[in-house]
């Protein structure tokens, strides 16, 4: 059976779980083999035996990574990347000097950090809108000639929502390339591209492979013949951020669990969301799993089986008093990153550079797979001394 004939009828969840059906020809293995050769042998005729030559361009592990992304999220293509913010600033190397990108103002600041200190000098034109603010990024748009649209949903770290329907309306009726970093939503909650995105983005980092013991990038187009994805194609190959054999190993074997793993990240996180809700030491919390975020009708109508593993909450006292609760935690580990199966919580403002608004009293929980009453008792600790 091919893999095409495997992934025909199937659902996300399967194909996930079993890696599109891999099964070894030769010894049967249903577990994919880690491919770490750097070189492939060419045939008699001096042809690429499956297209391969060396790894920098097409290694077998990393396209078993990129195929079963790709078929999670409904895309013509997809490129592996050796991080996420490879794979985040990949289409920015590909646009040429004075393109101009209209970028969401809220969204994970490494990326808003390079674009302040190369777009300028390689001749971008980057002009900001509020996320979740079409009319914004409406007038944005008309005001000029813009070359790709990037946004965040859910917008690290308050977890603003935009609605991407509208947004690649907006870019596309504009002459624009709608992208989207999906990290915190998934394609078990949100796939983009069924939305009118052109590309979506993904840290695979983070849910995708959901240990914390990878680091790369996810890719995925809904049109591989454009120009702007094969000059995608011509920077990987060329300045060479490609993912690890070894992490591409790693990240299918994540992905299989996926499924499994995002909707107890979504429960958990709900739960804790509404118990922040109502504590009295917390000022504000932002999940858009909750009625009262101004990002919740949106998320009801493009996030499906649940709002997401992060939220975030803000307390009294300003940075030393949030430091303070994280330094309490008990069973949430005081990290950064997020999506792994265990719960991380940090002062955020500490792990961004200056170019963020991020308030300094804001405290970011990656919510995990743990019990949701041991995570709820620790953040009541942590928080006993400010009620």
């Amino acid at each position: 059976m091919s893999e095409q004939d495997f992934n025909d009828g199937l659902s996300p969840a399967t194909l996930a779980a079993q890696a599109l059906g891999w099964e070894d020809e030769i010894t049967g293995a249903v577990v994919p083999p880690l491919h770490v050769s750097t070189t492939y042998a060419r045939d008699a005729g001096y042809g690429k035996r499956q297209g391969r030559s060396y790894i920098r361009d097409n290694g077998p592990s990393q396209s078993h990574a990129e195929a079963v992304v790709q078929a999670l999220e409904g895309g013509a293509d997809a490129l592996s990347f050796a991080s996420g913010i490879a794979a985040c600033t990949a289409p920015f190397h590909a646009l040429r000097q004075g393109d101009r990108v209209a970028v969401s103002r809220t969204m994970y600041h490494g990326v808003l950090s390079w674009l302040q200190l190369f777009g300028p000098e390689r001749g971008l034109r980057v002009e900001y809108f509020d996320a979740g603010n079409l009319a914004g990024l409406g007038a944005l748009l008309a005001a000029g000639d813009t070359r790709l649209v990037w946004l965040e949903t859910p917008a690290n770290p308050t977890w603003g929502v935009t609605d991407i329907a509208a947004a690649a309306k907006l870019a596309h009726r504009n002459g624009a390339v709608l992208a989207v970093d999906s990290t915190a939503a998934t394609p078990v909650l949100t796939r983009p591209l069924a939305l009118g995105a052109d590309m979506v983005c993904h840290s695979a980092t983070k849910y995708l492979n959901g240990h914390s013991d990878v680091l790369g990038g996810m890719l995925v187009t809904a049109d591989a013949e454009s120009a702007l994805w094969q000059r995608i194609c011509d920077h990987r190959l060329y300045a060479g951020p490609v993912l690890g054999s070894f992490e591409a190993h790693l990240l299918v074997r994540g992905l299989r669990t996926l499924y499994l793993r995002v909707p107890r990240q979504c429960e958990n996180a709900l739960s804790i969301a509404r118990f922040l809700q109502e504590h009295p030491a917390v000022e504000t919390t932002h999940y858009p799993g909750l009625s009262s975020d101004p990002g919740h009708r949106t998320a009801c109508k493009q996030m499906h089986g649940g709002f997401g593993g992060m939220l975030s909450f803000c307390v009294p006292g300003g940075r030393d008093a949030a430091i303070a609760v994280a330094n309490r935690a008990r069973v949430f580990k005081r990290a950064t990153s997020l999506g792994g199966v265990e719960s991380l919580i940090e002062h955020r403002k500490s792990s961004e550079s200056d170019v963020t608004d991020t308030p300094q009293n804001l405290i970011r929980a990656s919510v995990g797979i743990e019990s949701v009453d041991d995570l709820i008792a620790d953040l009541d600790e942590m928080l006993a001394t400010l009620a």
